[in-house]
């Protein structure tokens, strides 16, 4: 049964069907039965509400702010109507030549606009919805509140910087002539050095640093030299390929003394690497470490038996702990504190009133302080100042100084014929950089074949052997 009315149901809703009772006919609510809608479920109110007087009466609003721009019951009544004169009286045409005609004619047929403009164009008077990102600015409130406080500024007549420096700016004389290149053909020119010198700047100093053309300073610590020691060192006149006994001892003396300090290096390491006589393993020392662990486990255990002292004197401090203090421990307790915070006090003001007494003393002594401190400082200049001939360590290695050209004294050689070129101009380069300051010591990199050399005999080498 249920089915079959379900079908009923979608048959007369369907709009081709015809009932055999028309809606219109009174005996046709007579013998049927209302049906019983439960309302207070959201999905029957559209389904069995009317609202089609709601809906027109909305569209009859909508369509008179369409054709009239608003209601018409607030409209004014000589927006509405107007009063009915007849046909107005057509003024006599007067005689115009053809000329005019024309161009009459030809002005109107411009005005006329297109048909798909007429088509394109609205015919509602509903205005279009305001556009509200259209009117929105980013960082509004910001901007704002920046106008505020400059209104408030300028009412205290308060000149803001960036109104400053535009006041403050230097004027731009307009008269000044450009100035004439001169001929490069001139042998009385000025000499220009394109790397020595820096580059002229013409423009206002204001627009390039707004424009962030203008140049970054350049620090005046890059200008100090990290060294002071001279690009190229002389060396000592017993260097020469001629020269004076005394002078050329001086030369080997100082040779010899490096030569001693390379070897008390080396002797001091090989002291600290050697193996001491007293810790080398002897018989009874082999013994003692195989039998090590077995003779002291009786005595331990002994010991691990009986408790000591330290043991009873932590039990016995647990004890009291645990023991709660009476009223009158307490109340001693605090008057002992007390006591003693009144003798500190008594002993620092007394300390204090003995001080009065020893200003000259006291003076003194910060007379000594500050003389120490300057000699301090004295020798910390003297120090820096040293210093800077020294090379710094600029990297994970130390700076070697290389060995003395130096000839011994059968060595010499009389005349420049006879002399033999010794040491190396790049070498001597290349360790000056690195004494100056200019690159950190480096190593030579070690070359280390990937792959193994492998020896073939060639065939025409097999012949021959």
């Amino acid at each position: 049964m249920a089915a079959r009315r379900r079908l009923k149901r979608v048959a007369a809703s369907q709009p081709g069907f015809l009932g055999f009772k028309s809606p219109s006919d009174p005996t046709a609510s007579v013998g049927s039965r209302r049906k019983r809608v439960n309302k207070n479920k959201k999905k029957n109110w559209s389904k069995y509400s009317d609202v089609n007087d709601v809906d027109e009466f909305l569209e009859d609003i909508r369509h008179q702010e369409r054709t009239t721009g608003g209601l018409l019951s607030e409209k004014a009544d000589d927006s509405l109507y107007f009063l009915d004169l007849g046909q107005p009286e057509k003024p006599q045409p007067q005689a115009e030549t053809p000329q005019a005609d024309e161009g009459r004619k030809r002005k109107g047929k411009a005005s006329r606009p297109l048909r798909i403009d007429l088509i394109l164009k609205p015919d509602s008077l509903v205005p279009p919805p305001k556009d509200i990102l259209a009117y929105q600015q980013p960082n509004a409130k910001k901007l704002r509140r920046i106008a505020q406080k400059a209104e408030q500024l300028a009412a205290k007549g308060v000149v803001p910087r960036k109104q400053k420096l535009l006041l403050n700016r230097r004027p731009v004389d307009r008269t000044v002539k450009k100035a004439v290149a001169e001929a490069n053909n001139n042998p009385d020119r000025d000499y220009y050095d394109i790397w020595g010198q820096e580059p002229k700047v013409l423009a206002d100093p204001w627009y390039l640093q707004q424009t962030g053309k203008k140049l970054v300073k350049r620090p005046e610590k890059l200008n100090e030299k990290p060294s002071v020691l001279p690009a190229v060192e002389v060396i000592a006149p017993g260097g020469s390929y001629n020269p004076d006994f005394f002078s050329h001892q001086a030369l080997l003396q100082e040779a010899h003394q490096v030569e001693v300090q390379k070897k008390k290096q080396e002797d001091k390491l090989e002291r600290q690497l050697a193996i001491n006589k007293q810790d080398r393993a002897t018989e009874e020392t082999n013994l003692r470490e195989e039998v090590e662990g077995l003779v002291e486990e009786e005595e331990n255990d002994d010991e691990e038996l009986t408790p000591s002292k330290e043991d009873d004197e932590a039990a016995l401090a647990a004890i009291a702990v645990t023991q709660k203090k009476t009223e009158k421990q307490i109340k001693k307790e605090k008057a002992e504190k007390l006591k003693e915070q009144q003798r500190l006090t008594s002993r620092r003001q007394t300390e204090q009133q003995q001080q009065l007494f020893q200003l000259r003393s006291i003076k003194a002594s910060i007379r000594q302080q500050e003389e120490k401190t300057k000699s301090k400082q004295m020798r910390r200049r003297v120090k820096q100042e040293a210093q800077k001939a020294q090379p710094r360590r600029l990297g994970k290695l130390k700076f070697q100084a290389p060995d003395l050209d130096v000839q011994l004294s059968d060595e010499l050689a009389g005349s420049l014929r006879q002399l033999k070129p010794e040491g190396s101009i790049l070498k001597d380069r290349f360790k000056s950089f690195q004494k100056r300051n200019l690159i950190e010591p480096r190593e030579r990199a070690k070359f280390k074949r990937k792959l193994k050399v492998k020896y073939v005999e060639k065939r025409a080498f097999k012949e021959i052997t």
